[in-house]
């Protein structure tokens, strides 16, 4: 069991990878608690559980992260020990992965949301809107069955489905291994969507440069403050499902200054996937988003260019 959260191990999976292609759940069940430094999946297939050791280490700051053990027979200290273990160990892995999305020119978002809030929807809305403009990807998170990524892949990208099982969140060795499995060229957009969930998905770093936390005007105002965490840790929270707002008497207002109260950095948009109103809000984060992270691509190549050109005349760099 993990201590942060208390979901179970060992019984995460990818079921289907960026073409759709099922992988067997029956004889998929060893244990994959080998060292994996570095996260080389060279050599892996992608059809075995991951042993979900997790761990957090995030290049911007998500906040305090929150003690979600619940085994009444570990004490407090050793909860926090063994807490601080499991997200180590992630935090190696989120590192891994940060640098391969630097390397290959990928931007990653994580989206985190309860469920129902509209992920998919709204990804596949993004989907539409990019088309001949960047490239997008999706790493679809649940606990069970391989509909969203479907979906994705009907709206015209690429989807790699990781179940969860008992799992109520991904981790960065789970993203890790799913990587492999997606065409991943400089400038594309890499979007993870979590599992539906709005407590232990903030925990865990996934290696990702930007996080969005959605929340559906249907879901109530003071949802916020009831679970703080996803939101502090979040760089947009995107308020979905607006057109329903006046049909289920949501204060706009209210949900936005409690946003604000607890996620005072992040910037907020009010988007409808079914309407497109304040979906070019949304594209055009995602877009300098992508366009700082080829900046900074072209950058890194400039500066490797001028050293290899002051060798090649004989002076220091």
């Amino acid at each position: 069991m993990c201590a942060v959260c208390g979901c179970g191990t060992g019984e995460a999976r990818i079921v289907s990878d960026a073409n759709g292609h099922h992988h067997p759940a029956e004889g998929d069940h060893h244990d994959h608690a080998h060292d994996h430094d570095g996260h080389d999946h060279g050599g892996h297939g992608h059809d075995h559980p991951h042993d979900h050791d997790h761990g957090h280490a995030h290049g911007h700051d998500h906040g305090e992260r929150p003690m979600h053990a619940h085994d009444p027979a570990l004490d407090g200290r050793r909860m926090v020990e063994i807490e601080r273990s499991i997200l180590a160990k992630n935090d190696a892995f989120a590192a891994a992965n940060r640098a391969r999305f630097a390397a290959a020119g990928v931007v990653a978002v994580n989206l985190l949301a309860g469920p129902g809030a509209g992920k998919t929807t709204l990804l596949v809305a993004t989907i539409a809107a990019l088309a001949g403009r960047r490239p997008v990807a999706v790493i679809e998170g649940d606990q069970q069955t391989s509909n969203d990524a479907e979906r994705i892949r009907a709206a015209g990208a690429p989807a790699v489905q990781i179940n969860t099982g008992k799992g109520c969140h991904l981790d960065a060795h789970m993203v890790g291994h799913a990587l492999d499995a997606l065409p991943l060229g400089p400038g594309t957009l890499l979007a993870i969507e979590n599992v539906g969930n709005l407590v232990c998905p903030a925990a865990f770093d996934l290696g990702e440069d930007r996080r969005a936390t959605l929340v559906s005007v249907t879901e109530g105002e003071d949802k916020p403050l009831k679970y703080p965490d996803i939101f502090a840790g979040a760089d947009v929270v995107v308020i979905t499902k607006v057109d329903l707002a006046p049909h289920v008497d949501a204060d706009l207002d209210l949900l936005r200054a409690n946003i604000a109260r607890v996620a005072p950095r992040a910037r907020i948009l009010a988007v409808s996937a079914r309407t497109g109103e304040g979906l070019a809000d949304w594209v055009g984060w995602l877009e300098a988003a992508g366009a700082e992270r080829l900046a900074a691509l072209a950058g890194e190549a400039e500066a490797r260019a001028a050293t290899l050109r002051a060798a090649a005349a004989g002076r220091p760099a």
